[in-house]
């Protein structure tokens, strides 16, 4: 039986959820995404992911700049639909929305929650060294990512997995876990469990101050930031007034004084174990591998790094 579905997301995550959906038997009635933002100081208005595949797809986009209006309310109000998915739109669903739609709103979020609700929960759960995380099918309550649960599926995370790679894989989960999850609200099989409120942490926003790398920390937990922030900000140090993004390192099993190099090939002491940079960027150049970087950038052994 086919459902007449709301679609509601922005990035890139959200989209093969959305690809499913057009593959699918159901009725996109319309998507939502959040408006077009500018780019590059302002020089360039760059829509997001889900309004290029929604106009691509031709399916009926709006781009509110406010949700909460009575125009909104009253254009959900009419379409009557039975469910309303949202992944990743970015904006609080008001609370006089939530009763629009026949199965309510249904939201995918990309951790184990209660674990990890909130805007950051990809980049927190690799940050904090977590083994698993996941996507959670939940249907959305007034309090943020605190509604019942109707479904989990959990992946592992190993040490050299980045966000931009995590967030690929989850979103594919995404994608396959809400198609199982409307097939169970239309046989009426769907069971939605409260979450432990006792149990919930929060993924806040992540900042770019926050990228700051803490050679003061274990190698684990500076590859962790490594990872986690990997592409957006990225973890980054400072070196002769100059700033320099990580894009990719490993593990080394050898110790030496906090924050300095123990050899002339980039590799920096930690609290425990050390850092070896595998790819880098100097502020306002481009990406590079580390041998080719130090061909022109000398960092020689007993250098500090902060």
């Amino acid at each position: 039986m086919s459902q007449k579905i709301v679609f509601m997301g922005t990035p890139e995550f959200s989209v093969p959820t959305l690809e499913s959906l057009v593959n699918s038997d159901h009725k996109i009635l319309a998507v939502y995404s959040q408006p077009a933002s500018k780019a590059n100081r302002g020089q360039k208005v760059i829509p997001s992911s889900i309004e290029v595949f929604a106009k691509e797809n031709s399916l009926n986009i709006r781009t509110p700049t406010k949700l909460d209006t009575d125009e909104e309310y009253n254009f959900l109000k009419k379409l009557k639909p039975d469910i309303v998915i949202v992944i990743a739109y970015g904006k609080l669903i008001p609370k006089r929305f939530l009763s629009l739609a026949k199965h309510g709103f249904v939201n995918i979020h990309a951790s184990l929650l209660p674990k990890w609700r909130g805007a950051a929960p990809i980049q927190r759960s690799i940050m904090n060294l977590d083994n698993e995380t996941g996507i959670t099918i939940m249907k959305i309550v007034e309090e943020l990512d605190a509604g019942p649960i109707m479904d989990q599926n959990k992946i592992k995370i190993n040490e050299n997995i980045n966000s931009s790679t995590l967030s690929k894989v989850l979103s594919q989960l995404g994608a396959k876990s809400i198609m199982d999850a409307i097939s169970k609200i239309e046989k009426g099989e769907a069971k939605f469990q409260e979450q432990n409120h006792n149990q919930a942490t929060y993924a806040k926003k992540i900042s770019k101050t926050e990228g700051q790398i803490q050679w003061n920390e274990s190698a684990k937990k500076v590859l962790a930031k490594i990872n986690g922030l990997n592409p957006n900000p990225g973890a980054w140090f400072q070196y002769k007034k100059e700033r320099y993004k990580v894009w990719k390192a490993k593990i080394v099993n050898e110790n030496g004084d906090i924050g300095k190099t123990i050899d002339d090939k980039l590799t920096i002491a930690c609290n425990e174990q050390s850092i070896k940079i595998l790819e880098i960027q100097k502020e306002g150049k481009s990406r590079q591998l580390t041998d080719k970087f130090l061909l022109g950038n000398k960092i020689k052994q007993g250098e500090s790094i902060a």
